[in-house]
């Protein structure tokens, strides 16, 4: 196994935990996918092929990056969420997934949500209704964020494929 198979192979599985990053906060996402084209790009052997599936993918890229901080920040804005709100959710989150095994980084994430949106409006049904938008919004805005690093994967297994086909 020559340098560059090795340096596909990294590339790949650090490409594969930032798709996975991208749905699972505790691991990174687009910035890894990133660093794993770039890295491929400069170390893969593919040349010129490299540099054009990393500036394709990296578009891909920075447009998951910037929908979900766009869709995300646009419906919070619609429903009045404060960024305290989302703080103390992600706190939660973080200690959740200690507490609860797989599952409670989001169970810990939406308890916190409910609670600070509680303390906020002294109101369960408001604090319910809001909690409920904001979580579909982080949803949403994770799902482009996802799709889009899917589709900067799935550049980069075409250039691996080209790469190898003219290799």
């Amino acid at each position: 196994m020559n340098a560059e198979t090795v340096v596909t192979i990294l590339c790949g599985l650090a490409i594969l935990v930032g798709v996975a990053g991208t749905v699972i906060p505790v691991l990174p996402g687009s910035i890894l996918i990133g660093a794993g084209l770039l890295a491929w790009a400069i170390w893969g052997g593919a040349g010129t092929a490299g540099w054009v599936v990393f500036a394709v993918a990296m578009v891909f890229v920075v447009a998951g990056i910037a929908a979900s901080a766009v869709l995300t920040g646009r419906k919070l804005k619609e429903h009045a969420i404060p960024s305290r709100s989302i703080a103390v959710a992600l706190v939660a989150g973080v200690v959740g997934m200690f507490i609860i095994p797989v599952v409670g980084l989001f169970v810990g994430f939406a308890a916190g949500l409910l609670l600070s949106e509680f303390l906020r409006t002294r109101n369960i049904g408001s604090a319910t209704t809001s909690s409920w938008a904001a979580l579909k919004a982080t949803g949403l805005g994770m799902l482009a964020e996802f799709g889009l690093a899917c589709l900067a994967a799935s550049t980069w297994v075409i250039g691996v494929w080209v790469a190898a086909a003219n290799g």
